[in-house]
């Protein structure tokens, strides 16, 4: 039994285009020794019936899905070698889910939270989220997105009140500074890094969560998005959108968070890259 466990958030942008994607990754990953026992997934943009079970299964892994057709979806997926003894299916691996925030009437499927039993420790509540976009600051969409990060941030403290191991990560669509953001001035008060969202990301830290990225020494100019067009990844003209907030009795025990580039590489790849945070046991 390993001293620690690894947790990642990937938003694949699409996952019937990029399930071969996710299971090259998980396996790659495996094989460094480094395997990934708790992934979040955003943008599935597939409903429930067309989600591969069966094919994450078969490779090793147990998977909860909220997902919608065209548009976002979220997963949960568990290492069924890294679960504790009872957790050997879905419905004793993913405790206490909850789809949505139930205080926030909303047809699209943005959050997925689940309770994972891992090994060798405490539960870790994890909860996958994809933050809406908010396409420009005078638009509607805009609103909708500060009214959305205003209920997150309420449904989080009753969330963190019940689950003190808390663990929060997905695509955030927030840039939170100029560092997470390859050039500053171009970008100045536009959507993903105006005052107003970096303020909404400041109040869920407020709460006691923690950017684990920003908890290491990290290299300037590391970014987890980067636009297809423009030869935006290969200039890394790229913004840091992507998050793992980790609440208080986390945050002790957090090894390491990186932001893995190598999948954007790839022929077909997503415009994100996953990031990865590792937990220690004790």
């Amino acid at each position: 039994m390993t001293d620690s466990i690894r947790i990642a958030a990937w938003n694949v942008n699409s996952l019937k285009v990029r399930l071969p994607h996710v299971l090259r990754w998980l396996k790659d990953q495996e094989s460094k020794g480094q395997a990934i026992d708790g992934l979040c997934l955003q943008e599935l943009k597939l409903t429930d019936d067309k989600y591969p079970h069966a094919e994450l299964e078969a490779a090793g892994y147990l998977s909860l899905a909220a997902g919608q057709k065209t548009y976002n979806g979220v997963a949960i997926i568990a290492r069924k070698a890294a679960l504790a003894a009872i957790a050997s299916d879905a419905a004793t691996t993913f405790l206490k889910p909850t789809r949505n925030m139930p205080h926030f009437e909303d047809e699209q499927q943005r959050i997925l939270a689940a309770t994972i039993p891992f090994a060798g420790m405490q539960p870790i509540r994890l909860i996958s989220a994809y933050f809406p976009n908010g396409q420009s600051p005078d638009s509607e969409k805009f609103a909708y997105k500060l009214n959305w990060l205003k209920s997150l941030q309420s449904w989080l403290i009753e969330e963190l009140e019940q689950n003190p191991r808390l663990a929060l990560l997905g695509d955030f669509n927030i840039a939170p500074a100029d560092d997470d953001v390859h050039d500053p001035k171009a970008w100045e008060g536009q959507n993903l890094v105006s005052p107003q969202e970096r303020a909404a990301f400041q109040a869920l830290t407020d709460l006691g969560l923690r950017d684990s990225f920003r908890m290491f020494e990290q290299a300037p100019k590391l970014y987890s998005w980067w636009d297809y067009r423009m030869m935006g990844f290969r200039r890394n003209a790229g913004l840091r959108i992507d998050h793992i907030l980790l609440s208080n009795a986390l945050q002790e025990k957090c090894e390491a968070s990186v932001i893995d580039k190598e999948p954007r590489t790839w022929e077909q790849p997503s415009d994100h890259a996953p990031v990865i945070a590792t937990i220690a046991k004790s």
